[in-house]
């Protein structure tokens, strides 16, 4: 792998720039569960319903951008080192591949879990009027924890990248 200047390689710029965007995501999340809508703001009016919008939306819709980010600059610089390693030696290891391919998957199964965790809380977090709730006519409210559980899957899925391009860099070594 190239040496910058000042001696940093490419794969900890990359991997600097995964858990930078990864903590903003997750940073995004947490703050998101503080400011999401809550029961008590729900008004009625006889069978209708109404919520107000609230900045959860925007953050959850921000984490969601940073996160998709993070996976993709991760997740492809690590296949990329992989391609890369096939093609210059064919003797490498069965076992380190398979690793690396798990990793990969397990990435973007937590990744995914996370998406659909903040974009249904953002949605519901978004304002709901009267008579045109979220789904059916009807207000929901995105329950505690939820954008905190997806915090978590963000911090899973950073963890994987950062071990994916660890697993691609031993394998390209070897």
């Amino acid at each position: 792998m190239e040496k910058w200047s000042r001696g940093v390689s490419c794969r900890d710029a990359i991997c600097g720039i995964v858990v930078l965007l990864s903590a903003t995501a997750f940073s995004c999340s947490l703050a998101a569960e503080f400011r999401k809508v809550k029961d008590k703001d729900m008004k009625l009016d006889g069978s209708l319903c109404s919520l107000p919008k609230s900045s959860a939306f925007e953050l959850g819709v921000a984490a969601i951008a940073f996160l998709s980010a993070a996976q993709l600059v991760g997740t492809t610089a690590a296949a990329t080192t992989m391609c890369a390693a096939s093609k210059h030696s064919k003797s490498s290891t069965t076992r380190r591949r398979v690793g690396s391919v798990a990793l990969l998957v397990l990435s973007w199964v937590t990744f995914a879990l996370a998406v659909v965790l903040l974009a249904t809380a953002a949605s519901m977090n978004h304002g709901q009027r009267y008579g045109r709730g979220w789904m059916d006519g009807d207000c929901y409210v995105a329950r505690n924890g939820v954008f905190a559980g997806a915090a978590a899957l963000v911090v899973v899925t950073a963890l994987l990248i950062v071990g994916l391009t660890s697993a691609t860099k031993s394998s390209a070594a070897a």
